[in-house]
């Protein structure tokens, strides 16, 4: 279950456009000809084993947690808009759990297809997301998870004959819930995705994106769902992207993620071939690296993006053989694996296993230790 819920919850971001799993399964195996794993990973380091790796989430959130294990067990709705309504105007941290419980819905849906013959308006998930949108519609988390569940339905199957049909229901309940919450930015986010997926004009996407950055200017999650746009996958280029990625990086006011967001345009446009190691040594790579670094140095803590960056970051200083600053990350982040790159490879924990273990490799043939890491936590 928590494979296919991240899946799609991953799809449901928008912004994280990755590259073809096959891709990072040449990069794995690149590296893994270039490096020694390491037998026992694990031995010493304090890290989670393989099997209890947690593929739902980038990082902890235990109240989450709690929501979704209790919403299995009743298919009661109820924890899940008390979530919502405790986790107030906190967009970033609204968004990613609005993503969660529409990625459970759809894993439901996956369980359990409704009738086929049912319209598309009447796809609302699970038992839970159905009866909470009848019993009350008036509820902005309802609609907000309704909507996401929708365009993650459609936008994980674009050759579907029901993909615009499914695409413009979304878009219906998105304006529902922006109603229902007036200051909100989270309908308008997930209508990112929507207009992307429906192939929208530059003029009107960069008039709904307008409308985004007014209630919630410096949102990560809201200008990674922008820059898939932007990208050249979709609508866009790698020009446009990166131009994109340096406009929100330079205009980020203090204690942002947003100079990060040049990592993610960088890993959206890597070519297929030459995944070598120069490539992740050159000056782009570096820059946009050091950026996440600084990113991650200035912002709190605890900022509900900070894992995904964390996560990508692991990804890219293996890949340019920054082991000790790999291992790092992996302190921070160990444990949670639902992130960008791991999300879309067949299993997101033994992808995010491999990465770490080429860490550990690399870091002990440079002379490092399980004893001087944890000396260093």
């Amino acid at each position: 279950m928590d494979v296919l819920l991240l899946l799609f919850a991953a799809i449901a971001l928008g912004g994280l456009v990755f590259l073809p799993w096959m891709r990072r399964r040449k990069a794995v195996q690149h590296a893994e000809r270039g490096l020694t794993v390491a037998a026992d990973p694990m031995a010493g380091y304090g890290f989670v084993p393989l099997e209890e790796l947690d593929v739902r989430l980038p990082g902890p959130d235990e109240e989450l947690a709690d929501a979704l294990a209790e919403m299995r067990r009743t298919h009661d709705w109820r924890p899940a808009a008390e979530l919502l309504r405790s986790t107030g105007d906190n967009w970033e941290l609204r968004w990613q759990r609005v993503q969660t419980l529409a990625g459970a819905a759809a894993f439901e849906l996956a369980q359990t297809p409704p009738d086929p013959a049912a319209p598309a308006g009447a796809r609302a998930g699970g038992i839970w997301l159905r009866t909470w949108r009848a019993e009350a519609p008036k509820d902005p988390g309802g609609a907000q998870t309704h909507a996401q569940f929708l365009a993650v339905q459609a936008l994980r199957d674009p050759g579907s004959q029901d993909f615009r049909m499914i695409l413009e229901e979304a878009r219906t309940v998105c304006r529902e819930a922006a109603l229902l919450a007036p200051g909100s930015p989270i309908p308008y986010i997930t209508e990112l995705a929507v207009a992307r997926g429906l192939g929208e004009r530059a003029a009107d996407y960069e008039e709904l994106w307008s409308t985004v950055r007014q209630r919630a200017p410096h949102h990560m999650g809201a200008h990674l769902a922008a820059l898939t746009y932007w990208s050249q996958q979709w609508q866009g280029s790698r020009e446009q992207a990166e131009a994109f990625a340096g406009r929100a990086a330079a205009g980020a006011p203090a204690k942002s993620l947003l100079p990060a967001l040049p990592l993610f345009a960088v890993y959206a446009h890597l070519p297929e071939a030459n995944m070598v190691r120069s490539l992740f040594q050159s000056a782009v790579v570096e820059r946009a690296i050091e950026g996440a670094h600084f990113a991650l140095r200035e912002a709190p803590a605890d900022h509900p993006m900070a894992p995904h960056v964390r996560h990508l970051l692991v990804w890219f200083l293996v890949r340019a053989e920054r082991y000790a600053e790999a291992m790092e990350q992996l302190r921070l982040v160990d444990g949670h694996v639902g992130a960008v790159p791991w999300s879309y490879g067949r299993s997101p924990a033994a992808e995010y296993a491999a990465y770490r273990a080429l860490a550990i490799a690399g870091w002990e043939q440079l002379g490092g230790t399980s004893a001087g890491f944890r000396a260093q936590g």
